[in-house]
């Protein structure tokens, strides 16, 4: 899954258009970052956006493939799907497409950070993601001392 320095650098210049855009290296491929949300990802020199049912179709009826991380079990893929050859090379159609990945990522994160914490019983309990992270160590689990 290695990126080469230059299709990582034509996907960076036909992305300018969205803004910033992070490239992070990650198990031998490249996470796509825009505002520290995760929209996409390169592996082995192809381009994948992140999708849900509201952009999926767009992917399907050009006959794009699902991002697919390991060869030996096709059956696992991830809700990322290869960007057609004709859209990465037009800038103004690549940020379109960027775009609506972006704000999929956005929704996910969301999702994710108001998702209820299980407690030892099993009962969900809602947690903001900050107030997780603030509590002391004693009150983590943690025993106090006496």
């Amino acid at each position: 899954m290695a990126v080469s320095k230059d299709y990582l650098q034509y996907v960076l210049e036909q992305l300018a258009g969205l803004g910033r855009v992070t490239p992070r290296r990650m198990f031998g491929g490249v996470g796509l970052y825009h505002e520290e949300r995760f929209f996409g990802l390169i592996a082995g020199d192809t381009l994948y956006f992140k999708v849900n049912d509201s952009n999926r179709g767009d992917y399907e009826a050009r006959g794009m493939s699902r991002f697919r991380p390991f060869p030996d079990k096709p059956y696992w893929s991830m809700t990322y799907y290869e960007v057609p050859a004709d859209t990465l090379e037009d800038a103004d159609d690549c940020v379109l497409w960027a775009r609506k990945s972006v704000a999929i990522a956005a929704v996910a994160t969301k999702a994710a950070a108001t998702k209820p914490a299980v407690t030892k019983r099993g009962a969900s309990k809602r947690v903001s993601p900050k107030r997780a992270a603030a509590k002391p160590a004693a009150r983590r689990g943690k025993k106090r001392g006496r």
